[in-house]
């Protein structure tokens, strides 16, 4: 329509020029002796007109020769932008899709875009490590140490899959360079925290653990089970002294003093060290809060000295904790080995034989069997001794 009507609309301007140009009687005289041009004042001015145009065309011409090379080269700018947009787009679908080797290669196309090649250099270098190539890696992520807007993402990167890798070390120096600037959002923690439990930075690792709880970021399970690791290899240490041992346990707050788990590592830790005293304590404060078979063996393994007021006290402990549980085996048991210690003979072998009859567990089973030919032992009793002897070994237990 809008063709249309520029038509008639160019129609009407030449009719109308056409009677005009009856009623213009002018002319234009070019006197140049001894030469002389006479023209009609329309012809004239239509030649002017063409002259004008003529102009316009040629200048034009020179202002798009003298910008074609720009225009080349924006040219050439804006394929080599699509074609990198594009590579870049086929190496994070194939990334996904699970197909490393193509997504490498599609990043190996993306780099050529000044704009992608920072992100692209990253997808590479997650596709080596996919492909467990790890010299490719490091090339990928060199490329991207000059870029201080990836900074970041490239330390995040290498902390990732360094981690992934097991390379601690890495790890935890990418850790520190991102603590340095300031990055210490929860899934640098998260990253942080498996870095140093691969270092078996223990400390650190509860330290993480604690910051990830204020924050809900990490799971009631598996935060309860990395302090117990922590709590285990630090107070299983070899190398601590009593005083470390001691220090290690104070640090621990609490609410995980009382946890089973690391109560009873506590008090194995204590007993080792001389400390049985201490270590019956702790037993003791937990069991109040929470009954648990591996804090009885534990009471039972940090058992005083024979014949000692604190070893009649335990005794009574155990007295008192049986009528409220009397059909706890582990409990019969430790309360017979204590009284086998104390030399209570009759308690001894009631409380013993009670936990053989009650027990489920072969061990339990095995050492009840053992404390009893130890009593018949020590009564002369060599039959019955004899016989309890087999019958660990019928169980494939005895050694």
């Amino acid at each position: 329509m809008r063709l249309v009507l520029r038509i008639l609309l160019l129609f009407a301007t030449a009719v109308g020029l056409a009677v005009a140009s009856r009623f213009n009687p002018g002319n234009v005289v070019f006197f140049y002796p001894p030469y002389r041009i006479d023209l009609s004042l329309n012809f004239f001015l239509l030649l002017l007109a063409v002259l004008f145009w003529l102009c316009f065309l040629l200048l034009n011409t020179l202002a798009i020769t003298q910008q074609m090379p720009a225009r080349v080269a924006a040219y050439r700018r804006d394929k080599r932008e699509r074609e990198g947009n594009k590579a870049l787009r086929e190496s994070l679908k194939a990334f996904f899709e699970g197909r490393f080797g193509h997504a490498e290669k599609a990043a190996a196309r993306a780099v050529d875009s000044p704009d992608n090649a920072g992100l692209a250099a990253l997808i590479g270098a997650r596709a080596a490590h996919r492909m467990q190539q790890a010299a490719r890696r490091e090339d990928w992520l060199n490329r991207t140490v000059d870029d201080p807007a990836l900074r970041t993402a490239r330390l995040m990167t290498s902390l990732e899959l360094l981690v992934n890798d097991h390379q601690s070390e890495g790890a935890l120096a990418a850790v520190a360079e991102l603590n340095a600037s300031g990055t210490r959002h929860i899934h640098v923690l998260r990253l942080a925290l498996k870095a140093n439990q691969q270092a078996r930075n223990w400390p650190e690792v509860l330290r993480l653990v604690r910051s990830l709880d204020k924050n809900n970021a990490l799971h009631p399970v598996a935060s309860r089970r990395l302090r117990e690791l922590a709590y285990e290899h630090l107070l299983s240490d070899s190398l601590h002294d009593a005083e470390s041992v001691r220090r290690i346990w104070l640090d621990i707050p609490t609410a995980d003093r009382t946890t089973p788990f690391v109560a009873e590592r506590a008090a194995r830790a204590f007993a080792e060290r001389g400390l049985s005293d201490e270590a019956r304590t702790i037993v003791e404060r937990a069991l109040a809060v929470e009954w648990s078979d591996r804090l009885v063996r534990a009471y039972r393994d940090s058992a005083a000295a024979e014949g000692s007021p604190a070893l009649l006290q335990q005794i009574e402990h155990c007295e008192s904790w049986a009528t409220q549980r009397p059909t706890d085996p582990e409990l019969a048991l430790t309360l017979g080995t204590l009284c086998l210690k104390q030399k209570l003979w009759g308690k001894a072998q009631r409380h013993l034989e009670q936990a053989l009859s009650d027990a489920v567990e072969a061990d339990t089973v095995r050492t009840a069997h053992l404390k009893l030919a130890q009593l018949h032992e020590a009564l002369g009793q060599t039959e019955q001794a004899n016989n309890h002897y087999r019958q660990c070994a019928l169980a494939g237990l005895f050694d």
